[in-house]
């Protein structure tokens, strides 16, 4: 269990991220088209897992159009973004945003991903929802680079997320 902190109060998480250097665990989530994703058919190119807890607050959103803006410029690499939100919502988000580089995925059917991926909150005012991080991925499906954002209302590295891509 992890402990992060929402404008100062501890909550924990259902678990740990994957560690660096191990396989990606797959898993299974909803796009905006309602179709069933997982993380096989982004097989041979590097992904960055952008995970958080809901597209309708602004530090969320504030990641989704920072890794929209990158994911323009990156090489092979594909940019998910995951929470428990609806794919409707996600959908709306990004078309009023005009944001079409990254993918929208949703937790929503059976948490799985949250509980796999070991960052669900599990007390506190958001429990459930997904912890703020972000995981990198290889073009083989490995952990090259995770962050679990200590303070839930901070945004992720950015920075550090990407030049773990190279």
């Amino acid at each position: 269990m992890a402990t992060v902190t929402l404008k100062g109060n501890a909550i924990h998480t259902s678990g740990e991220l994957p560690k660096t250097g191990t396989k990606a665990p797959d898993f299974k989530l909803t796009n905006t088209d309602l179709e069933t994703v997982s993380l096989s058919d982004f097989s041979g190119s590097k992904v960055v897992l952008n995970i958080f807890p809901s597209v309708d607050t602004g530090t969320c959103a504030a990641s989704v159009r920072a890794f929209n803006k990158e994911a323009s410029t990156l090489e092979n690499t594909k940019v998910l973004c995951i929470s428990h939100d609806l794919p409707f919502a996600m959908a709306r988000f990004c078309g009023a945003e005009g944001l079409d580089n990254v993918i929208n995925l949703s937790d929503y059917k059976d948490g799985s991903f949250g509980k796999t991926y070991g960052l669900d909150f599990t007390d506190g005012p958001l429990e459930t929802l997904h912890s703020r991080c972000v995981v990198v991925l290889d073009e083989t499906g490995n952990v090259v680079y995770t962050e679990q954002v200590p303070e839930i209302v901070d945004e992720p590295n950015y920075q550090a997320a990407l030049e773990a891509l190279k």
